[in-house]
């Protein structure tokens, strides 16, 4: 072995040996999937497109949207729960999925705290109570007067008693001290056209998903669930302002499968943060119903999946919810 050979074997043996040369291929190398537990059109259905549209810009390759809506979000959490953990599957989640259904559920056939690795929170999303057009109440106070005067009458479409927008409206109700009929609801679309034809008075869903009936007219936003007025909808009030200190507001995140790389997963989150911090994805995201979370680290998201199990199963146990 000539010398200069020797030297040179010398000098990487220590970096081989710390792993240091363990070759890893730029990522991603091929396009990387999205699965939602929500259909087509839906709010959540509509924010991912519109980051996966933004990310995939900065990653030269497509993100795929694959929809796997049904059984109160399990047919798709178990999907990207059992997906293979090499960095090319995402869960874009919200609330129901990563954190009330494991107290509505008596046997979930995942675990949300076992089965993914948090990679960012998106945005969160306020939650509307609106009214068709030709309801009589004008407001939230006229409207639980009228289901007060008529209990068990009005009937509100939510996406059922156990799920998110079911649980605001009994959280509503309960304060008020009235009952709403749930009309259950798997597609929010279905839920506002039955709203819109009169057959339903009153619905509870995302802001996100009552966005575009809101702005035509074919809907009235009696309250929002944040703690505060939005900017988007300065005229609606909080439902802290009939409850003081009341707020209930969803949130949708990227989660991996459990297993995926550090890596990929640290990527993942500086990339859309990146994103979520550019003015135009600001202002587009408010238009949709959802507020950017412009910054949050990996651990910082671990630290709020902690504290959002433990806020909801305090109410939970208020609502003397039990699981089935």
């Amino acid at each position: 072995m000539q010398r200069r050979d020797f030297v040179r074997t010398a000098t990487l043996f220590p970096l081989a040996g710390s792993g240091l040369l363990r070759a890893q291929p730029d990522w991603p190398q091929r396009p990387v999937k999205f699965i939602l537990s929500q259909p087509a059109g839906s709010g959540p259905d509509i924010l991912a497109r519109y980051v996966a549209d933004r990310l995939a810009r900065s990653w030269a390759q497509p993100i795929v949207i694959e929809n796997k809506p049904g059984g109160q979000n399990v047919i798709g959490a178990l999907a990207a729960a059992r997906s293979q953990p090499d960095g090319y599957t995402f869960y874009y989640a919200t609330t129901a999925a990563m954190v009330t259904n494991a107290y509505t559920f008596k046997a979930l056939p995942y675990d949300p705290a076992k089965d993914f690795a948090p990679v960012r929170l998106v945005g969160r999303s306020p939650f509307v109570i609106a009214a068709a057009a030709n309801f009589p109440a004008r407001n939230l106070k006229e409207a639980l007067a009228l289901a007060k005067a008529q209990p068990g009458s009005i009937a509100i479409a939510t996406e059922g008693p156990k799920t998110f927008s079911g649980m605001l409206a009994d959280s509503v109700a309960g304060m008020a001290g009235v009952r709403f009929n749930h009309v259950p609801y798997t597609k929010a679309p279905d839920a506002l056209q039955d709203v819109i034809g009169g057959r339903v008075p009153l619905v509870c869903l995302p802001d996100a998903a009552l966005t575009a009936y809101l702005s035509s007219g074919k809907v009235r936003a009696l309250a929002v669930s944040t703690a505060g007025r939005q900017p988007g909808m300065p005229d609606v009030p909080a439902l802290s302002e009939t409850f003081p200190g009341f707020e209930y507001t969803g949130w949708n995140g990227l989660f991996a499968p459990a297993g995926t790389p550090t890596e990929v997963i640290a990527r993942v989150n500086r990339d859309l943060e990146a994103v979520m911090q550019q003015p135009e994805v600001l202002q587009r995201l408010q238009t949709l119903g959802s507020q950017a979370e412009q910054r949050m680290s990996v651990p910082e998201f671990e630290a709020f999946m902690h504290s959002e199990r433990e806020r909801w199963a305090k109410l939970v146990r208020q609502l003397d919810i039990r699981p089935e």
